[in-house]
């Protein structure tokens, strides 16, 4: 295929028939999908472009899911927290929750699987009943002024994406889609057979797209059709009776409904997880993924593609774990908000092919009257092509209404630029290793699992309390390193785990998932990274790196980092530590401004190690040398353009590489180099809207150029500039 065209998946719809044909020639597209809220036009059936087709397994099949009201997908949910004052006590289950999202489950026995916590005393509560009519639970004689929650099974009555989406797009005299449990017996016979049908139904379909499979990420609305808890790795909503009695044949003990609820944090990836969750993560992948590759065998028979979307019902299918490539997927497509996603993306591996769907998606929430089309897409392409310079996926796309991008002036101009250099760079860099200066490797509870998802609650989308930390793997997405993503267990069960690494990195709020908490107080844990550092390996701390407290220290790898957090339990030792090293490598062509974004406070310095940034008396960023290996401190580093560069510096300071700096490498942080070595190539990006004048250094030399707004250069390796 030339590689001027192809590559590149739009949306249509009924109405926009002959502006399809036209925009499929404009951008040199290759593939026509469906949207949800869409029907595929039987026009464009045979117009030589791949047909995707939306397939959802769980829900656009209401008269089954009304048939089978047993077999309606199920949510554990926990009610809000309740003081008894004397007296019996009234908990509302439903109370702040959508009552068109969900339906107490009342049909199997709340006594089994329901839960009565007293949270004042941390035990379960067995006198209580529940009362039906009211949609109440009642506690005949709590405590005075305990608290008291109850954990509840509840019935999915409108798919929660399905209800994201009319309520983005204001849709109105609809019908809402019920989830159903494609795990369950009569509804797992009946999967398989309508999918069957779908294919026979539907010969002119290329690529069946899975959105997604069976088990929605915990998405919850409350009664006025608000957000009120999302968290993409999820799994309180992957849960039902038949499912858990089947828990509990495999792992041998009984389930309780507190191994999700988690005192009511469901187990967000904030939380360290417990064996027990552990284990029915491990149940569900591997049950999924069974179930998963039955219906990929289908497609398969009636020679079609399966792909898999990147989100919705993703529970259980999540690429990075063990099982994923046991499902045959010809590919997968996500959603591209950044680089991390993008990497989310184009790292998988066991698929053919990777698909990135970019930003904006063609919705009324950008594409109206005052919005800016054009504005998010330049940034969203921007911001990803750092990944893709990396780690390329192998198609791009988007999605929506077409009809709304047709109607914004200017917008598809944008659109076919991005078409075209995507299909450029991915000429010039397929299947070629893209240089790296070393190897890092990112540390906490999760892993490999949740590669390039650490710190993604909700996507893409930053928090005032993460931004400073997700911009560290946002800024590592696009850097010129070896990434790897480990876990506290690997370090138990592999000695060799950190072979190869020349920096561990770990980040994030002190007893979280993502720096450790009480993991902290296994010896052979703290001994494996500071015999690590102690033997030359380098160690970058972002916010409270080791954070729990424990035998006298808050950060158990104080002396290590070199730098401790005052809790109020040493105030009464004094520090004298506080004199700045503003020359030092790392900060050396770096704004003496840095934005460090939300970080922990009271961080003091050790004796003996160099604070590079204070202020006010708080270390920022610090530098310590344990042993043959080196440390830096880092009290947080939200994404730019500018951090990126310190953190850069950061890494080869602590790798002992500092005269690798200049290699590969632009003076100027706005500019990035990205040189492929085995193809012969480099590439000089300008990363903003701005012209910009750099030096660039490669491998043998160095010369001064100036780049147009958003410009890509190529070059071969070796000729004279």
């Amino acid at each position: 295929m030339n590689h001027l065209t192809g590559r590149v998946t739009i949306p249509t719809d009924l109405d926009v028939v002959p502006e399809t044909l036209a925009v499929v020639k404009r951008l040199g597209a290759d593939a026509i999908r469906d949207c949800d809220g869409t029907e595929f036009p039987a026009e464009l059936r045979n117009v030589g472009a791949k047909v995707y087709a939306t397939y959802y397994t769980t829900r656009k099949d209401n008269a089954w899911a009304k048939a089978n009201p047993e077999e309606v997908q199920q949510c554990y949910i926990m009610t809000v927290f309740r003081t008894a004052a004397g007296g019996p006590l009234e908990i509302e289950l439903l109370e702040g929750i959508s009552p068109e999202l969900m339906r107490v489950n009342g049909r199997d026995d709340p006594k089994r699987w329901w839960e009565v916590m007293d949270r004042t005393a941390g035990t379960v509560v067995s006198e209580w009943m529940y009362d039906e009519n009211r949609g109440t639970v009642i506690l005949p004689a709590p405590k005075p002024y305990h608290e008291y929650t109850v954990s509840f099974l509840a019935y999915l009555i409108w798919d929660p994406v399905h209800m994201y989406n009319a309520v983005t797009n204001g849709w109105t005299n609809f019908e809402h889609q019920i989830t159903f449990d494609v795990r369950q017996p009569k509804s797992h016979a009946y999967a398989l057979e309508r999918l069957r049908r779908f294919c026979r139904e539907h010969p002119y379909v290329d690529v069946i797209r899975f959105t997604t499979f069976f088990h929605q990420f915990t998405l919850i609305f409350d009664e006025l059709k608000r957000e009120k808890y999302v968290d993409w790795y999820g799994y309180s909503a992957s849960v039902s009776p038949y499912i858990l009695e089947r828990f509990e044949r495999e792992v041998g003990y009984p389930f309780r409904p507190e191994y999700i609820i988690d005192q009511g944090y469901y187990n967000n990836q904030y939380r360290s997880p417990t064996r027990e969750y552990r284990d029915f993560m491990a149940f569900q992948r591997r049950e999924v993924a069974a179930l998963a590759r039955e219906l990929v065998d289908i497609v398969h028979e009636y020679g079609k593609e399966a792909m898999m979307f990147l989100g919705d019902h993703w529970i259980g299918t999540e690429p990075f774990m063990d099982e994923f490539p046991s499902i045959g997927l010809d590919a997968v497509v996500g959603s591209v908000g950044n680089g991390s996603t993008l990497r989310l993306i184009s790292d998988i591996p066991g698929v053919r092919y990777t698909e990135g769907r970019f930003l904006p998606y063609f919705f009324p929430d950008t594409f109206h009257e005052g919005g800016d089309p054009i504005g998010e897409a330049r940034v969203n392409w921007v911001t990803a092509r750092r990944a893709i310079l990396r780690s390329p996926i192998d198609r791009i796309g988007y999605g929506g209404y077409l009809k709304l991008a047709l109607e914004a002036p200017g917008f598809l101009d944008y659109v076919e630029q991005v078409c075209d250099e995507f299909r450029q760079i991915y000429a010039h860099i397929h299947g070629a290793k893209p240089y790296c200066v070393g190897t890092v490797a990112v540390l906490n509870a999760w892993g490999k699992m949740r590669s390039w998802g650490c710190h993604m609650v909700h996507h893409a989308l930053y928090y005032r309390k993460n931004y400073c930390y997700a911009g560290v793997i946002e800024a590592l997405s696009g850097a010129p390193f070896d990434v790897r993503f480990l876990s506290f267990q690997d370090l138990k069960e592999n000695p060799e785990a950190l072979d190869g690494v020349d920096v561990l990195l770990n980040i994030g709020d002190g007893d979280t998932a993502h720096t450790g908490g009480a993991i902290w107080e296994d010896p052979e844990i703290t001994a494996a990274v500071r015999g690590f550092i102690h033997r030359g390996g380098g160690f970058i701390g972002v916010g409270e790196p080791s954070g729990h407290q424990y035998q006298g220290h808050y950060f158990q790898l104080a002396q290590a980092l070199g730098v401790e957090k005052e809790t109020g339990a040493t105030l009464g030792y004094d520090k004298y530590n506080w004199e700045e090293h503003p020359d030092h490598f790392i900060l050396r062509d770096c704004p003496r401004d840095v934005d460090f974004g939300h970080c922990p406070a009271d961080i003091y310095a050790l004796p003996g190690a160099q604070v590079l940034i204070q202020r006010d008396r708080d270390v920022r960023l610090a530098v310590n040398e344990f042993g043959g290996g080196r440390c830096v401190y880092i009290c947080g580093l939200p994404y730019s353009f500018s951090n990126s560069r310190l953190l850069y510096r950061a890494i080869l300071w602590a790798a002992h590489g500092e005269e690798e700096l200049h290699r590969w490498f632009s003076s100027n942080w706005n500019v990035e180099v990205h040189a492929y070595l085995d193809s012969g190539k480099y590439c000089v990006v300008n990363n903003t809207n701005e012209p910009q004048q750099t030096t660039v250094w490669t491998g043998s030399g160095s010369y001064v150029t100036e780049l147009a707004p958003n410009e890509i250069r190529w070059h071969e390796i070796g000729e004279r500039q």
